[in-house]
């Protein structure tokens, strides 16, 4: 029987895969650029870059994606109600009362984050609050508690702060490979090769966030229907965010698979918005919507 823990295991494996993934592949292509370079420093640089991103994710993530997302910690007289419904959930899932923060913005939205159970956040838009009833308050609580329960938060900020920084990396090896060295002892093949690897790097990386994405949702819907045994209380929260079309303030790439719902809203059916919907950190709503109400 599917539980709040059934996939904690799995995605805690998958951490330190995408961990080990990130550390050899920086560690690979500064060794590349360097050798190609002859300056040794390149990669000693990128093994300690390598080794400080991989640290720096797993221990402070959360707070740059607090950061990031503009959230404050809840006020008890402001957002009593909020917190005393993330009070009782995580009663109810047997989990330890994550913090809660409040994102202020008018798009219905909310977020998990933390490397673990014992330092989860779990974060909503200010909009969000105004907009449900208390019922679907507590479906969408329960899914991002879902997210803390099945540690699927860990393996989510950590994706967010490599993909990100693997974006930097290749942009700082491309400016190293087209302006330091030698021009005319620069093999033409090998700098097709690395201009190649530096432009597919950030790609794969966000192809990466992509594949840990789409699936938890599914999951986290289930699983935050099971908590509070009223699949409706979320299906009606999914129905009414999706049907607000302003995407939030600071939406931002990054960070846009943490959230319940997309933050950049409705881009429109034009050609470029089919594009970007083959890039969709979340499956559809529709779908989402189908799967709770049957």
């Amino acid at each position: 029987m599917t539980t709040l823990y059934t996939h904690q295991g799995e995605n805690i494996r998958k951490t330190w895969f995408l961990m080990g993934f990130f550390l050899v592949f920086i560690i690979a292509l500064g060794y590349g650029v360097a050798w190609y370079m002859e300056t040794p420093i390149i990669l000693y640089g990128a093994i300690i870059f390598a080794l400080l991103m991989n640290i720096g994710s797993y221990w402070w993530s959360d707070k740059l994606v607090l950061k990031m997302t503009g959230a404050k910690p809840a006020n008890l007289h402001e957002h009593r109600e909020l917190i005393n419904i993330v009070e009782t959930l995580a009663i109810t899932a047997g989990l330890p009362t994550p913090k809660v923060y409040v994102v202020n913005d008018g798009a219905p939205n909310a977020f998990a984050t933390g490397r673990n159970p014992e330092r989860a956040v779990v974060a909503a838009t200010t909009g969000l609050l105004k907009l449900l009833n208390k019922t679907e308050l507590e479906g969408v609580m329960a899914h991002e508690l879902a997210h803390v329960g099945n540690r699927d938060m860990l393996v989510m900020t950590v994706t967010v702060v490599l993909a990100g920084f693997v974006a930097i990396l290749a942009d700082i090896f491309a400016r190293a490979l087209f302006w330091g060295g030698d021009n005319e002892k620069k093999h033409p093949a090998f700098l097709i090769l690395a201009i190649v690897g530096i432009i597919l790097a950030p790609i794969a990386a966000q192809l990466i966030k992509l594949a840990v994405s789409r699936k938890r949702e599914y999951l986290a819907d289930a699983s935050g229907a099971l908590l509070t045994r009223y699949p409706e209380g979320l299906a009606s929260a999914l129905e009414k965010i999706s049907s607000y079309k302003v995407p939030m303030k600071r939406a931002n790439h990054a960070t846009a698979h943490l959230f319940i719902s997309d933050p950049f809203a409705d881009k429109g059916r034009s050609i470029g918005a089919k594009i970007n919907n083959l890039f969709q950190t979340h499956p559809p709503v529709e779908e989402r919507i189908k799967r709770l109400r049957a």
